[in-house]
């Protein structure tokens, strides 16, 4: 069983410890002795009329910690010389943002405004509450999840399975988003391996289409397309519980999805059995990614859950990693096509991209 040790940080912020299930780590901690510090203000919304969507603004980001030294590194256990985010050691380490994009603010009732728009009135703005959480897989400064031991990514499942659990849970809240950014060329601040999860007062764009699509095509969209997709040859994985493959219409030069077999809105609906499958699944996925070049690949791994909305409950939970590097020296820019019309061009067939990644597996 994986140990769970809820505790503050010296501003007030949650900070929660998640043991592996093996840990030689005590069960208590070292409190945060840093003097306290005043919270950043809270960042706005902005919505936009032509779109309908909101744009979260929060300028306090632009002065966040970017690419400290390992002696700097705010995501490592605190030492005598740099008092971190985290004050002792640990396996994996949850805790509020302290330059959040949504919240600390929370509604204190079920706003509808923030996910039903009714009104495209110009100059609509709001406070952009919610919730935003740093997930940090490990101690050490430099690695990778990929290249961890299954148990580690099996604990930070957990982690993501819990914070799921209660970000859920939290008035306002209608969509929980674990994801990781890996990598300079996607644009990371800080090298220690680390991923992040939004809790947005909203259905995002993204899923929004999936609603729609879903709505369209009826309630068996997942199951259609897993079905589709485990009888072609861009199959990676083939597990009990999950597959993972290479998508039909892939935007990106390396993409993968995962999908559970069975109908799975989040985290929260897997079993301990299922939990145990995906750590290793992912483990080797995220490794192959990495040995498709002699260097670390750079990828976006996220987890799309069902929004918390009554359209959301044919939506299954899905794993996408994609990856703008198409060659060993080359990156795929999202220009014209992409960034102005979301008209995506693909440089790579998914069949060859498919074949490369079972060559590495």
């Amino acid at each position: 069983m994986n140990r769970k040790i809820s505790t503050k940080l010296s501003d007030g912020r949650d900070l929660f410890y998640f043991d592996d299930a093996d840990t030689n780590l005590p069960a208590e901690r070292k409190p945060d002795s840093r003097p306290v510090q005043e919270r950043p203000e809270a960042a706005s919304m902005r919505l936009d009329s032509l779109t309908g969507e909101w744009i979260s603004i929060a300028a306090h980001r632009n002065g966040r910690a970017f690419l400290p030294p390992a002696s700097q590194c705010p995501l490592c256990p605190t030492n005598d010389t740099n008092p971190s985010e985290v004050p002792d050691n640990f396996d994996v380490a949850v805790f509020e943002n302290k330059s959040p994009s949504f919240g600390p603010t929370l509604l204190a009732t079920d706003d509808q405004s923030y996910s039903v728009v009714s009104k495209l009135d110009l100059g609509t703005s709001k406070e952009s509450v919610g919730r935003c959480e740093v997930v940090v897989f490990s101690p050490e400064h430099l690695g990778s999840l990929g290249a961890m031991p299954v148990n580690r990514v099996r604990t930070v499942i957990e982690a993501w399975a819990d914070r799921t659990a209660h970000l859920q849970s939290l008035p306002g809240v209608r969509q929980v988003f674990p994801f990781e950014n890996r990598g300079e060329a996607i644009g990371v601040t800080l090298h220690h391996p680390h991923g992040q999860i939004y809790a947005y007062p909203y259905v995002t764009p993204r899923t929004n289409r999936l609603l729609d699509s879903v709505g369209k095509f009826g309630s068996s969209l997942f199951a259609e397309t897993l079905e589709f997709e485990r009888t072609s040859d861009r199959v990676l994985i083939a597990g009990e519980n999950f597959t993972a493959y290479v998508p039909f219409a892939a935007r990106w030069p390396i993409e993968i999805h995962l999908l559970p077999n069975r109908q799975v809105a989040d985290f929260t609906q897997l079993d301990d059995g299922e939990k145990d499958e995906l750590a290793g699944i992912y483990s080797r996925l995220l490794g192959a990614v990495d040995r498709i070049y002699d260097t670390p690949t750079p990828y976006i791994a996220a987890w799309h859950q069902a929004p918390l909305v009554d359209a959301g409950k044919n939506v299954r939970l899905q794993l996408q990693i994609t990856s703008p590097r198409r060659a060993a020296d080359k990156l795929k820019y999202l220009a014209g096509s992409e960034s102005a019309m979301g008209a995506f061009i693909g440089d790579i067939t998914p069949e060859s991209v498919a074949g490369r990644l079972r060559e590495v597996l």
